[in-house]
């Protein structure tokens, strides 16, 4: 199993920068990728940014790329999301997740961090 904690969200202004964090326990070593969600209220949950484990291969939706940016550290068991010039359309809730397998669904899921970007 895997156990996985986000850290670092809350209230910044539009054009502000947050870095988001994911801590990772457990059975670290069965991880093949892991990746950002968002999900803000009443709307489904987005996909954000996703990063494979050993070979840092990252893919962004056109929502994310440029301004977003998915980093992970091994030997911390941890995975970064930097976020540049914040807009309100930003906010939601913030998950980290992590997969054992390449072809398959997530598996292991955080508990959120909130994200709040207002004036």
């Amino acid at each position: 199993q895997v156990q996985l904690v986000e850290s670092g969200g809350g209230l910044v202004q539009p054009g502000g920068s947050l870095r988001l964090s994911c801590a990772a326990s457990g059975r670290t070593g069965s991880i093949y990728r892991m990746g950002w969600f968002r999900q803000a209220p009443g709307k489904e949950r987005e996909f954000v940014a996703r990063i494979t484990w050993s070979g840092g291969v990252t893919i962004y939706p056109g929502s994310a790329k440029g301004r977003f940016t998915i980093s992970r550290d091994n030997a911390k068991n941890t995975v970064y999301l930097q976020m540049n010039n914040l807009k309100p359309e930003d906010t939601a809730v913030y998950y980290c997740a992590a997969a054992e397998l390449s072809s398959g669904e997530y598996d292991y899921w955080g508990q959120g961090t909130q994200v709040t970007v207002s004036s």
